[in-house]
């Protein structure tokens, strides 16, 4: 048994309420478990449940009474604290053109790799958690997911559609053979096309400070600034084992701006974004 995870994130967005859910399977060398994470606007939840609780059939996870896959999400967990039930029905998926890690899908032996399985999709059902309602009709939904050993040790990422597109951005201080390097991957889509940011394409960190980060690859470039965190703990892998805790705000406030050829494409604010900062320096 070697250190590893495996994991998607599945988030579903209306105009007023907001849930994401992380199921994952980890081995930290000795033992292997597998777990559900939720997050929602004002909290955060982590459901551990033994290995063989988990199952993948295709392109489905599985793990106890729950599902996740391309169709949507079905939920059936009952703990003493805990009680979520539900189903979200997704509409067909935005997949990405190519790979989001590009040529270093093929490196070996990388800490973390990352996958976009669908940059936007229509979401629509209920889902109750502790007698609370989330109720989506023609919502939003994205989906990610990380294979690896170790989240990266300072990262951003952030996450956001909005009217006309959506888009995703991380950057992240990557170990390589000794040595170490900022990578960036992020996918802006506009009116249908999508941009492509990312350093195998020659993407550079212009800044990043003040809970703002700002990449520029030729004549694109990408802002996003953090405004107001709305903070809740989750559980990430460190060689396998789930004892790191990162902060993430699942729906809070943050502004973008995209520009092409020195021409802003667009800039909004909104308080309907996702964003992970954890970066010291």
């Amino acid at each position: 048994m070697h250190n590893s995870f495996y994991g998607w994130y599945l988030k579903c967005q209306s105009d007023t309420q907001t849930l994401a859910v992380i199921p994952a399977v980890h081995n930290d060398g000795n033992s292997r478990t597998c777990s559900i994470q939720v997050i929602t606007d004002h909290n955060a939840w982590t459901v551990t449940f033994t290995a063989d609780s988990f199952r993948r059939t295709g392109r489905n996870i599985i793990i106890g009474e729950n599902r996740f896959g391309e169709r949507g999400i079905h939920l059936a967990i009952h703990t003493p604290e805990l009680t979520i039930r539900g189903n979200l029905h997704f509409g067909p998926l935005y997949p990405l053109k190519y790979d989001i890690m590009g040529p270093f899908a093929f490196v070996p032996f990388m800490e973390c790799r990352h996958s976009v399985r669908s940059m936007r999709h229509s979401v629509t059902g209920n889902v109750w958690i502790n007698r609370e309602k989330y109720s989506f009709r023609n919502a939003r939904g994205y989906w990610e997911g990380d294979r690896g050993r170790s989240f990266p040790k300072e990262y951003i990422w952030t996450q956001c559609c909005f009217k006309g597109g959506a888009l995703m951005l991380s950057v992240a201080d990557i170990p390589m053979m000794g040595a170490h390097f900022t990578g960036i991957i992020g996918v802006v889509l506009w009116q249908g096309k999508e941009y492509r940011i990312a350093t195998y394409l020659g993407a550079g960190v212009v800044q990043i400070q003040n809970k703002t980060v700002q990449v520029k690859q030729g004549g694109l470039e990408l802002e996003a600034r953090l405004l107001e965190a709305s903070e809740r703990p989750l559980k990430a892998p460190a060689k396998g084992n789930m004892v790191r805790t990162i902060h993430e705000s699942a729906s809070c406030r943050a502004y973008y701006r995209f520009c092409k050829k020195g021409r802003t494409v667009f800039a909004f604010e909104t308080d309907r974004a996702s964003f992970e900062f954890e970066y010291f320096s």
